[in-house]
């Protein structure tokens, strides 16, 4: 049951908004004036609030203000007797939700509640995703290694230099550049990611660039491409090392020029993009033997990251370990389980020839197939390790 606030110091205009509200199965509390209402918005956590305008000591537009100073996330609603368009503009530009005049119109009254409510759902949901993907892209560990790399990334991030980032498979690239992504000034534009490797040679540039309907054989229809979709953020180029001759090429124009073309259309696209790349290959021997293109290569090198692999960071693993577990017991709506010092140190011994992906994988077996607490002995008979 959604919870509202009505702070007005008119009791007629308290009591009607609560029984029209309470009516419609809301639960609702009232407030006298501004500064009680604005105790009463901090001490509880209220759906949506309305206040009035015109009131003593602490006015509408001084609360709304100060409900917003304080974090407060609820949709606000104002309301007045001398409601004009000015008034309106006003607070909408401070921050309410929406602005309703005291003679109510039941239906619009209703429709206002509903739409807030919507909108504090939609902010609830959108925070608890944003959570969830956090975490799973969260750079875990303490190791000298992963601290050089963590205040390179801090240094960079800010900025709107490519990024060239190498390492093994299941090193955690792909979390590198999601880290880059959220401290960078481009973390509230679009995140779009395009593993190279996966995608044939021959829809590489429509996948990249898009194309017109009736391009090709297939091209039933107009199709946007990655780098539009990135417009104002940021492009990810998984596994750039796998990409064909034919689309670096497209791709090196992009970068030198900020344009784009569909396939099957000459008009140019003027695109904002920050690039950041990602490869397990050795670029330098790719560009000696002719796979890849050595200015195409200096166009993505300007800051070059390297992600070390687990086997240069064994120190972290008792952090990894703690931190996937928590993960996947949450995922899977488990008790959380603990590893014994015996058990971790078995894992520090390991040869991770598949870095933390390989960590990863071997810790939700045992969370699935052990004990409460973990052993030497679950990791033998589960582990799967060499």
């Amino acid at each position: 049951m959604a919870k509202i606030l009505i702070i007005d110091d008119e009791r007629s205009i308290r009591n009607t908004l609560k029984d029209i509200l309470e009516f419609e199965q809301y639960k609702v509390e009232v407030a006298e004036d501004g500064k009680q209402g604005l105790d009463m918005a901090k001490a509880g956590n209220f759906d949506l609030i309305f206040s009035d305008i015109k009131m003593p000591e602490m006015d509408g537009m001084e609360l709304l203000q100060a409900l917003i100073k304080e974090g407060i996330e609820s949709p606000i609603v104002m309301i007045s007797g001398h409601g004009n368009i000015e008034t309106a503009v006003e607070a909408i530009k401070l921050g309410a939700f929406d602005f309703i005049e005291k003679l109510i119109d039941l239906n619009r009254l209703l429709v206002t509640v509903k739409n807030a409510l919507d909108k504090k759902q939609l902010i609830s949901t959108t925070k608890t995703l944003k959570r969830k993907v956090d975490n799973k892209y969260q750079m875990v560990g303490e190791s000298a290694p992963i601290q050089r790399l963590r205040s390179m990334i801090e240094r960079i991030a800010p900025t709107d230099a490519r990024v060239l980032i190498t390492g093994e498979n299941g090193t955690g690239k792909e979390v590198v550049a999601r880290q880059i992504y959220t401290y960078s000034q481009r973390a509230n534009a679009p995140f779009v990611e395009v593993n190279c490797a996966a995608i044939p040679s021959e829809l590489i540039e429509s996948e990249l660039f898009g194309h017109e309907k009736g391009a090709f054989t297939s091209a039933i229809k107009q199709r946007i491409g990655k780098f539009e979709q990135a417009d104002g953020g940021t492009l990810f180029l998984d596994e750039i090392g796998d990409m064909s001759l034919s689309a670096q090429t497209k791709v090196l124009r992009a970068l030198q020029e900020n344009e784009i073309s569909r396939v099957g259309s000459d008009k140019n696209i003027h695109v904002n993009v920050r690039v950041i790349a990602a490869t397990n290959k050795d670029l330098q021997k790719e560009i000696a033997e002719g796979r890849f293109r050595e200015d195409l290569f200096h166009r993505l090198n300007v800051i070059p990251l390297h992600v070390p692999a687990l086997n240069q960071r064994r120190e972290d693993i008792p952090l990894l370990v703690k931190h996937f577990c928590q993960l996947i017991c949450n995922e899977q709506g488990r008790a959380i389980k603990t590893f014994n010092e015996e058990a971790i140190e078995t894992l520090q011994a390991q040869n991770w020839t598949g870095n933390i992906r390989e960590l990863r994988n071997v810790v939700e077996r045992l969370i699935i197939l052990g004990g409460d607490t973990i052993t030497k002995e679950d990791i033998q008979l589960y582990g799967g390790l060499r």
